[in-house]
């Protein structure tokens, strides 16, 4: 069964992130290597790969939730794969927008900010 969970897993990071899947960028891999399997099997095999939401809305959601909380580093990397997997920058100035009214203007402004160092430029 976790054997299972880490396919999955592992099969959704790479379509969010391509060869950039698992963490291989980051400090923490070379920290704490064995983390970054748990992390594939846990939050994307377990919840990302339920049939109950579209890989879609699971990357808006978890965009908004970052956002909310302020998670600056972690949002910059899923709004890459939000972009990787055909979520618009437009969406995703709209979402970044929204926080505002639940998680405060503060949230919102940071969370914008963090995207205008990831969000390609207007075309």
């Amino acid at each position: 069964m976790a054997d299972d969970y880490l396919a999955k897993g592992i099969e959704i990071t790479r379509r969010l992130w391509g060869d950039r899947a698992g963490g291989q960028e980051l400090p923490a891999q070379k920290l704490a290597p064995e983390f970054f399997g748990l992390v594939a099997q846990f939050c994307f095999g377990m919840f990302w790969a339920r049939p109950g939401l579209a890989l879609r809305d699971r990357s808006l959601c978890t965009v908004a939730q970052l956002a909310a909380l302020g998670r600056l580093d972690e949002l910059k990397g899923h709004l890459h794969g939000a972009l990787r997997i055909g979520i618009t920058r437009e969406e995703l100035i709209e979402v970044l927008m929204q926080t505002a009214c639940y998680a405060g203007v503060p949230a919102a402004v940071n969370a914008l900010n963090a995207a205008a160092e990831v969000l390609p430029p207007k075309a």
